[in-house]
């Protein structure tokens, strides 16, 4: 710990968490001075206010910065990755990096000893955030971790003190909100078997009644760049997803989720414009990639999507994933519409200039195949299809008989057997 004389940069919300967190930050930590940096990462506006309401009250000086545009290219990138984490698309985790980026950033510029977050230690903030600030020289410092504080504690602390905590839901859900998505956890939430009220949501609509509409969505490089013919900038093509696609009641996940430090928690999130945009994007992958492309891509995503939940985006093996990620996707170029009805999306056409595909060869009005190819050529290919399988069966169902094949493959009468069939087969020679 400090011995003061030092200022500290804060992860500064203006919730509980943070407003303790800079009475703490002196009186058991020493620092002269504490700053107060909040970062823009697509929140409601009231965030803001009561952030600098909470600030002011307290005499913190706080510094915003507007990280939305390079939040958002990161979430384009998750859309390339087909970023997920056990089901649900990534919000909180791909925005982490990006805000412990720009306090640090502040907090060199200010010439902070310090850098201190509100992330309890059960969380997966707590890593994200300190994966950037540990490669610092500054101390990293946690007082609810460090201190093993509660809810119950710092809401007697703040009353005690006579701290301003009327930020957040007076404090009843924890609830993280930023352009891609928004998160609901604690209070009633913590207990799997209760069924949450639809209040706890805000971004979607109960879709009862609505009448279905149809999105289309262009990319360019597998990164979506028009909604309807409108080309729009990333910040407004996500807010303008978000709303269209939250009045149908799309983008609600309620899951189990395993933290990184091996906790199971029940949380709550709503990710309109994500679940639109990696619907589209996946249905256009479809398209254009060959199958040994889509079937390797799916473990290069779900390695890419496993480091972004560790919110180590800038880890040498995520600049490898995004070397195949980009070279596969500078095809994923063209248009996906996708249909909003239900609470659900689903892709309803496609279509791209780089399509690995070929309707008269597909369709069961042409005779033929294509390139000289017949339908009476896939005979040979259907006899030798599950050949093994039959014969390894065959093989296990007369050893259970007691009349398994002795080596060389002939049966009690000279002849070669077919397993597979039944069938005796003369004996000629076969090659591997």
């Amino acid at each position: 710990m400090s011995d003061g004389n030092g200022t500290v940069a804060l992860a500064f919300s203006g919730g509980l968490d943070t407003t303790v967190c800079v009475s703490l930050l002196k009186e058991e930590y020493g620092y002269d001075e504490v700053i107060g940096v909040t970062v823009d990462v697509g929140q409601p506006d009231y965030e803001f206010e009561e952030a600098e309401e909470t600030a002011e009250a307290l005499g913190v000086e706080q510094y915003v910065v507007d990280a939305k545009e390079e939040f958002a290219d990161l979430c384009l990138k998750a859309v390339k990755a087909n970023a997920d984490y056990q089901g649900y698309p990534l919000g909180t985790a791909l925005a982490r990096p990006v805000i412990a980026k720009a306090i640090l950033s502040v907090a060199e510029e200010e010439g902070c000893n310090g850098i201190a977050h509100g992330c309890t230690g059960k969380g997966n903030d707590q890593l994200r955030f300190e994966a950037i600030w540990r490669d610092s020289d500054m101390e990293v410092i946690a007082p609810v971790r460090e201190l093993g504080l509660t809810r119950e504690w710092e809401n007697e602390y703040a009353q005690e003190k006579g701290l301003p905590v009327e930020g957040g839901d007076g404090g009843r859900y924890s609830i993280d909100t930023n352009l891609w998505s928004r998160s609901i956890e604690g209070s009633e939430l913590e207990d799997p078997s209760t069924i949450p009220e639809d209040d706890i949501y805000k971004w979607t609509e109960n879709p009862s009644g609505k009448d279905a509409e149809l999105v289309d969505i262009e990319f360019e490089d597998g990164e979506a760049v028009a909604v309807d013919g409108e080309e729009l900038g990333t910040v407004e093509l996500i807010e303008q997803l978000n709303e269209q696609a939250g009045a149908h009641g799309i983008g609600r996940t309620d899951m189990m989720e395993d933290r990184m430090l091996g906790l199971k928690v029940r949380e709550n999130y709503e990710h309109p414009a994500a679940t639109v945009l990696l619907t589209a994007h996946e249905a256009l992958e479809g398209l254009v990639l060959t199958q040994e492309e889509r079937a390797f891509k799916q473990q290069v995503d779900q390695q890419w999507s496993q480091k972004a939940y560790e919110g180590l985006v800038d880890a040498p093996l995520v600049s490898a994933l995004e070397a195949f990620i980009d070279d596969t996707n500078e095809r994923v170029t063209g248009s996906v519409t996708v249909k909003l009805e239900g609470g659900h999306c689903r892709p309803v056409s496609r279509e791209s200039d780089y399509a690995v595909y070929s309707e008269s060869a597909a369709s069961f009005d042409e005779e033929d195949v294509t390139g000289g190819i017949t339908q009476q050529d896939a005979t040979g290919v259907a006899k030798y299809h599950g050949f093994q399988s039959r014969l390894a069966n065959g093989i296990l169902e007369n050893a259970k008989k007691g009349t398994a094949v002795p080596d060389g493959g002939e049966d009690d009468h000279g002849e070669a057997s077919d397993h597979a069939n039944g069938n005796a087969v003369s004996g000629e020679s076969s090659e591997e």
